[in-house]
């Protein structure tokens, strides 16, 4: 852990990623391609280390998303399982590209997370407005 609470940076994966405990912030940006179990290896480490009801910055301005039909209909029902263990931070993502702001539609639809989540161009956008939420 770093001196400022913040975990290392992760980056064997496709997803990188830092849990701040100090600020209660998750950032996350992916490189490449990007599949189904990179994303549940990303998700499996914020409720590992107990960042599930912070705040998320999910940048995927830079993403070559690897996911069928049915990969985002398991992503949708392990969301809705995680909703049912306890909150859930609010979610800003980054996208760029139709095909990930059609994923991250269907995957907020199928989520069924009750937070407040939106979807921007940049990623100074998306910080500002996880700034305004309240934590």
């Amino acid at each position: 852990m770093s001196a400022n609470g913040a975990l290392p940076i992760v980056s064997a994966m496709p997803i990188r990623w830092t849990i701040s405990h100090e600020e209660r912030l998750v950032v996350a940006t992916t490189e490449g391609v990007v599949t189904l179990k990179d994303i549940e290896a990303y998700l499996d480490a914020v409720v590992v280390a107990d960042a599930a009801p912070y705040a998320k910055l999910f940048d995927a301005s830079d993403v070559d998303l690897q996911a069928s039909d049915d990969d985002v209909m398991m992503l949708g029902a392990r969301m809705r399982a995680y909703v049912a263990t306890g909150p859930a931070g609010p979610v800003a993502f980054v996208v760029t590209t139709p095909l990930a702001r059609e994923f991250v539609d269907r995957f907020l639809n199928l989520a069924a997370a009750r937070r407040p989540a939106d979807i921007f161009r940049t990623a100074d956008e998306a910080r500002r407005w996880l700034d305004a939420q309240p934590r």
